[in-house]
């Protein structure tokens, strides 16, 4: 059984370059690479330079994404944002791990199963979206944090898991010295997204762990996509394996 997950910064919809408020643009992003799975941070809901668009509802109406979850981590005076999952399957048992640091900036991250159906199968694939601090050591409390979790301690080693988002890492060592010790693979190594238009550093990752298997990894690098946010979407095609334990 095949899926295609993507993770994007979205900026808000605002572009890198000429801080435009444009949602068509990423909306077109999207629906290019039809990923089964889209995990976003920099998600707004109800913010004035976003015309106060609800942007889950928004990108989810006009992709045809039934199931959505949506962490509004930041609030501001008027709305705020936050991480977000849109998929074609059904997600379940919804959740938040706290990974915010004392006298930074609050981070969570979005917890949520997802149960993928083809011919007749399905599968549940644990969903984890971060976007992490931006100081090396608030980036590695928040790692340890995360995988420290009730969500791992009752989570099986070979059920099917994926961490994605922003990870904010920008010499790309972050995961392997606190996921890959715990089995954890990068599905990209030191693939660019940032700065969006002329990308530099690996900001954005996917690690995997369990019964699914990594086929393919690219990033777009449209025109469309190096104006939309000031990240480039990073795009994996996983292939789920048949189950070695119980679900």
């Amino acid at each position: 059984m095949r899926f295609r997950l993507l993770t994007y910064n979205i900026h808000k919809g605002i572009g890198g370059v000429d801080r435009r408020y444009a949602p068509d643009r990423i909306i077109s992003i999207l629906r290019q690479y039809d990923a089964d799975i889209a995990m976003l941070q920099e998600v707004d809901d109800g913010v004035p330079r976003s015309r106060h668009d609800c942007q889950v509802q928004l990108l989810g109406d006009a992709l045809d994404y039934r199931y959505r979850a949506y962490q509004k981590n930041i609030r501001l005076k008027s709305g705020g944002y936050g991480n977000a999952i849109l998929s074609r399957h059904p997600l379940f048992d919804v959740n938040h791990v706290d990974l915010s640091v004392r006298m930074k900036k609050r981070r969570r991250a979005l917890v949520a199963h997802c149960r993928l159906h083809d011919g007749g199968h399905s599968r549940r694939v644990l969903l984890l979206n971060v976007h992490l601090g931006l100081a090396g050591f608030e980036r590695v409390l928040q790692l340890r944090r995360l995988v420290a979790s009730d969500v791992f301690a009752h989570t099986h080693r070979q059920t099917p898991v994926v961490i994605a988002g922003d990870f904010n890492d920008v010499y790309g060592t972050l995961g392997r010295r606190t996921l890959l010790p715990l089995g954890f693979l990068p599905a990209a190594r030191n693939q660019r997204t940032f700065p969006a238009v002329m990308p530099l550093r690996p900001l954005d990752r996917i690690f995997y762990r369990g019964d699914v298997r990594h086929c393919h990894t690219f990033t777009a690098r449209s025109g469309v996509a190096r104006q939309a946010s000031d990240h480039l979407p990073l795009i994996v095609d996983f292939e789920l394996e048949k189950p070695t334990v119980s679900e």
